[in-house]
């Protein structure tokens, strides 16, 4: 006996091309990129029918994890040696790579009451925390804790403040130590703090650092091999006029 479709289930198969099926795919993306993808991925599936399940974490652990074999579609890095492991050891499919956006590194505090500062080589930073601690994400396999401290030693201020840097799992967690309160400072990219300001607004930006006393901050993007014609889809849409739009709303820089 036949079954009448419901009007959820035949609401969806007149929404995808004849033929076509609805496909789930799965984003391993940096973790600094979540208030931007969420939207683009909503705005994707309500397109194409098909949808994205995005995991977000530092860059290191994503890439890790797809070493050892995690069920990942796309890769959205923080930071090109990442992408550059991933693809020695043959795990993307090498023509989908591309760099598709840029950051930049600020330093921000708890509170609108701490007025702005010049980030060179005479800042106080020490003085600054005045006992607490400077939120950073992890120093030697984040990619936003890779940047600032090559930032803070490439201005000669890292040995001052070594040792109170508070480090966590991702940008994002050394954001929400400033948020709370908990650490005085931190850095940030800044598409972190125009995060935390549609938030709450408990952090507020006090410095830029210098674009060169770092390298650029790059986030390449692939699709893991053998890849999928969604996988590919979802890449290609971050590079739509409106996804661009979005990331640039949210503090990035689009890469041409």
């Amino acid at each position: 006996m036949s079954r009448i479709p419901s009007a959820l289930g035949l609401a969806l198969c007149l929404a995808l091309p004849l033929g076509a099926q609805a496909a789930e795919i799965t984003v391993f993306a940096a973790a600094s990129l979540k208030n931007a993808l969420d939207p683009i991925a909503a705005d994707w599936a309500a397109q194409t029918g098909h949808s994205a399940t995005i995991s977000y974490e530092g860059s290191s652990k994503l890439a890790k994890q797809i070493q050892a074999g995690a069920p990942a579609d796309l890769f959205v890095s923080a930071a090109v040696n990442w992408m550059d492991t991933l693809q020695a050891d043959g795990l993307i499919v090498q023509d989908s790579r591309r760099d598709l956006l840029g950051n930049t590194l600020v330093l921000v505090a708890h509170g609108d009451a701490v007025p702005p500062v010049e980030i060179d080589a005479a800042l106080d930073l020490k003085a600054m925390l005045g006992g607490g601690k400077l939120a950073m994400a992890m120093v030697d396999s984040v990619p936003a804790g890779q940047y600032g401290k090559a930032a803070l030693e490439q201005l000669g201020l890292w040995a001052s403040v070594e040792a109170d840097v508070a480090q966590a799992e991702n940008v994002r967690s050394a954001l929400a130590l400033v948020s709370t309160g908990e650490a005085p400072l931190g850095i940030v990219y800044a598409s972190d703090a125009i995060a935390d300001d549609a938030a709450d607004n408990q952090v507020s930006v006090i410095g830029t650092f210098p674009a060169d006393s770092h390298a650029p901050i790059t986030y390449p993007a692939a699709v893991i091999a053998p890849g999928t014609p969604e996988a590919q889809d979802f890449l290609d849409f971050l590079s739509t006029p409106g996804a661009q739009a979005v990331f640039e709303e949210q503090g990035f820089t689009v890469l041409k």
